[in-house]
This record gives C-alpha cells, structure tokens and sequence, in this order.
C-alpha cells in the first residue's frame, strides 16, 4: 500500500513540477524576448536552428503525427506562442500529463472495480487533451480581445496617418503605446519587417496568427491598397468605421439576447423561492383550515 501511495504522488508531484517550472522560466525581460523573436524570424528563413530540441521534445514530436504537430503549432499561434509553452515543450509535457492520468486511474480504480481500465484510459485521454484545451481556450479569449480592441486601434491609426506619419510610423507608435494582443501583433509584424520579410509577407502573416475576420479583411485592404498605390487614410476610414458598425451591431444583439437567457435563472432560482415566501403562508392556513386544526 505504500509504493502505491508512493506511486500516485509521483504521478501527480511530476507533471505538477514540470508545469511550475515551465512557468517560473518565463523570460520577462521585454529586451530579451524581442531579441528571441527576431532570432527565431532569422532561424526560419535560414533554415538554421538555434537551439537543439531535447530528447523528450524530439520523441514527442516523433510519436505526434505531422498533422496534430500542425494543429498544436495553429493553437498556439492563437493564444500568441506564450513564452512559457511553446510547441516543442507542450509536446513534451503531453505525453508526461497521459502518464500521470493513466497512473492515477490504475491506482484508484484497477483494484477496486472491473471498470478500472475504463477509468484510466478516461483519465490518459483527458490529461492527454487538456493541454490543448487550455490552449484552446487562452487563444479564444485572446482572439476575442483581438476583436474588442480592433475598432479603437483603427482609429488610432487613421488619427496617426491624417496627422502626417506614415503607415509603418503609425503602426509602430500604436504598437509600442497601446497593451494588449493586438499591440503585441502589430510590434511583431514591424519586428518582421525589420527582420526582412517583405511588406506584403508580413502582414499576410499577421492575418495567418488570428481567426478575427474583421483583421483579416483589414489586412488584406491594406495589402491592396500598397499594391495599387492608393492612400492609406482613404483606406482606413472606411474600415474604421465599418468595424465602429459591427461592434454596436455586436453590442445591440448581445442586448436582445439577454432577456432570453435570464429566463431561466429567474424559472429556476427566483420565482421557486418567491412562491414559497408568498403562497407559503396561504397554503398553511388553508391546510389547517381544512384539516380543521
């Protein structure tokens, strides 16, 4: 009984500290990362690797078709390749969560019931898969603050542009002044430029990082607008005032929404209780009225 208890502790202990260290190793120097990011841009185009990946990551990627490894990359790319997991260090502790949940299943139910190997295949599939939802749902609230702050950034742009900056100076002063990931994406595709992509590839890029069509129709006004030489600031007015339209239209139907998912919190949780204190006396008296105490 004690190298079994031994055992889940370590099934639970190592995942745990594999994912508190990939935490605690965060680079937050804004220095360094920049430099990281523009070395990785480098690395891609010369085909060069700047860092060796280790032995688990190379046999996680191994054992991960192709097809997954890419949709594990586009999920990241999503949630804005965090510095704390990138792809080859998720395909790492995968395999180690699968190993955790599947030593804890076998310990709590292969013993106790024949639906053991049922429990701890549920618990390897979910500890598999959980890193990918938790990716998941980081991307689809950065993707959503993407589309939040789009309209405003829009505005900040035209205002640059009719002041006299060009398009890239206002981009840059956009990106450096304003927070969020939408800044964040404008400052890598400017790092990209820098890096020497091309205008076009860069920002072809940066709708290929997000999943808000409203960027993906901006991005590719901007890329017709360079290829025909027309003015930045006749293209950005009307793009900033459509996407000022969808976001009232956005808030106008969330409105209208509303009411109807309240009815079932009142149906539920309100008028049970509110009946109860208002007919709650009535049916008292009337049930001792009638039972003749």
């Amino acid at each position: 009984m004690t190298v079994a208890v031994w055992l889940m502790i370590s099934a639970v202990v190592l995942p745990a500290s594999y994912f508190a260290w990939s935490v605690i190793s965060i680079d937050r120097a804004s220095g360094r990362l920049i430099q990281t990011r523009l070395t990785a841009v480098a690395a891609r185009r010369t085909g060069d690797a700047t860092e060796a990946p280790s032995r688990l990551a190379t046999l996680g990627r191994d054992l991960t078709p192709a097809a997954y490894v890419a949709r594990l990359d586009r999920l990241l790319a999503n949630a804005g390749r965090p510095a704390s997991m990138p792809l080859d260090r998720l395909l790492t502790l995968k395999p180690l969560a699968a190993l955790g949940g599947a030593l804890v299943g076998i310990m709590l139910g292969a013993a106790r019931s024949p639906q053991g190997a049922f429990l701890a295949f549920g618990l390897t599939a979910a500890c598999y898969f959980l890193p990918d939802l938790l990716t998941y749902n980081n991307g689809t609230k950065r993707q959503a603050r993407i589309r939040l702050d789009l309209p405003n950034v829009l505005d900040q742009l035209l205002i640059s542009v009719e002041a006299g900056l060009g398009f890239e100076a206002a981009v840059a002063r956009v990106g450096t002044s304003g927070r969020g990931p939408l800044a964040e994406e404008l400052v890598r595709t400017l790092q990209d430029i820098q890096a020497g992509r091309t205008r076009r590839e860069a920002y072809k890029a940066l709708a290929a990082r997000s999943t808000v069509p409203e960027l993906k129709s901006f991005v590719a006004a901007i890329i017709q607008a360079d290829v025909q030489g027309l003015s930045i600031a006749r293209v950005l007015k009307p793009q900033a005032e459509q996407m000022r339209t969808k976001r009232r239209l956005r808030a106008e139907e969330k409105a209208m929404k509303l009411p109807v998912a309240v009815v079932f919190p009142l149906l539920l949780f309100i008028f049970p209780p509110l009946f109860i204190v208002i007919l709650g006396p009535a049916v008292i008296n009337a049930i001792s009225t009638f039972s003749g105490r």
